[in-house]
């Protein structure tokens, strides 16, 4: 019986969470009341509550007191442009719809492009990390990041599947200060094409992030590559 019930709120979630993916239901819709879901689903009120509990949690909703459940645009996903965050971060409102994937892990001696970018000896060895973002079943974020050894002794590639920003600041205690930022759109690489789902896309917006520390040191240089479809880059503007 338990099982039941739970396979029927389940299934209820990805009903609803299909409906709301396929544009059925708008952004900024109200779901129908729980009464109006235990009519059109022959189920109990404790079940309907379960799936939107569930629909809460992955992002497709948001309930207000007194209103009832609001249907949110899950079509594109905001990041800041002049805030500095992690996918983590970002992605806290999909809950269990987002999915990082650590593609590569390791450790390598810097290219001369890399040398140039993050100014260090030939001989310093950097961490080199590839994590695919998998959103709603989908690969569409391919991050490449690169972080001085020196100043990041100890990486895992656990702690790179969840948040090595998490580990850097709550761990080793490092003081993440500032990035300075370029975005570009380019034609995909054979890489882009070999690691996302890019049928159809003939561009990816690029995002270059030059990490430093509180002493003005760089220590990481990022290369966020997404599929064009997804995001809004989003910041708050003040004219003097």
């Amino acid at each position: 019986m338990v099982i039941k019930m739970r396979n029927k709120y389940m299934k209820i979630q990805e009903d609803l969470a299909e409906h709301i993916r396929k544009g059925r239901i708008k952004p900024g819709d109200l779901l129908p009341s729980e009464n109006e879901l235990c009519e059109t689903y022959s189920a109990s009120r404790e079940t309907i509550r379960k799936a939107l509990k569930m629909l809460a949690e992955d992002g497709y909703i948001h309930k207000v007191q007194g209103k009832g459940s609001i249907v949110l645009d899950v079509s594109k996903f905001d990041f800041p442009i002049s805030g500095l965050v992690s996918f983590k971060e970002v992605s806290k409102k999909m809950g269990h719809r987002a999915k990082t994937i650590v593609q590569q892990f390791g450790k390598i001696l810097p290219t001369p492009e890399l040398k140039s970018i993050i100014q260090v000896a030939e001989d310093d060895e950097l961490w080199e990390v590839y994590r695919i973002r998998e959103i709603d079943g989908e690969k569409i974020i391919l991050d490449k990041d690169y972080l001085v050894k020196k100043v990041v002794p100890y990486l895992t590639k656990e702690i790179c599947e969840n948040s090595i920003y998490e580990f850097l600041e709550g761990e080793l205690g490092l003081t993440i200060s500032f990035a300075k930022k370029e975005i570009t759109m380019e034609e995909p690489t054979e890489e882009d094409r070999n690691f996302l789902d890019l049928d159809g896309f003939h561009s990816i917006v690029v995002v270059k992030n030059f990490v430093y520390l509180d002493d003005a040191s760089m220590f990481q240089y990022t290369e966020s590559r997404h599929r064009p479809d997804k995001f809004r880059f989003v910041d708050f503007a003040r004219r003097k």
